[in-house]
């Protein structure tokens, strides 16, 4: 009789040691989850980023005031550069800044 009940008992807990083995790895793996019901379709967040191409105009005369340039205004924008003119110590002056992301200045 014994050893019907320690065997009995040797396998009930086997089993909740396997039990809350499998529940543990469940719950640590990523992207799981249960859900009742119709589930909403999210979108990736980078699917909803804007692309980020080229020198904006307001990032350009941003940059030509931190060199130093008042009263600046953008006067031409093609696909290489983008042209921004304003005032300095001297006179007027004009800054070239390459049309690509975060505007690198090409010349002074």
């Amino acid at each position: 009789m014994f050893e019907i009940i320690t065997k009995t008992g040797l396998a009930a807990l086997i089993a909740a040691g396997t039990l809350t083995g499998a529940a543990g790895v469940a719950s640590a793996a990523e992207g799981f989850r249960v859900t009742i019901g119709t589930e909403i379709a999210q979108e990736d967040y980078y699917s909803r980023r804007p692309d980020r191409r080229g020198c904006s105009p307001r990032l350009a005369e941003d940059i030509a005031r931190d060199y130093g340039m008042r009263r600046t205004q953008v006067v031409d924008i093609t696909p290489r550069r983008v042209v921004v003119e304003g005032r300095v110590r001297g006179g007027w002056d004009r800054m070239v800044f390459a049309n690509v992301r975060g505007c690198p200045l090409l010349r002074r």
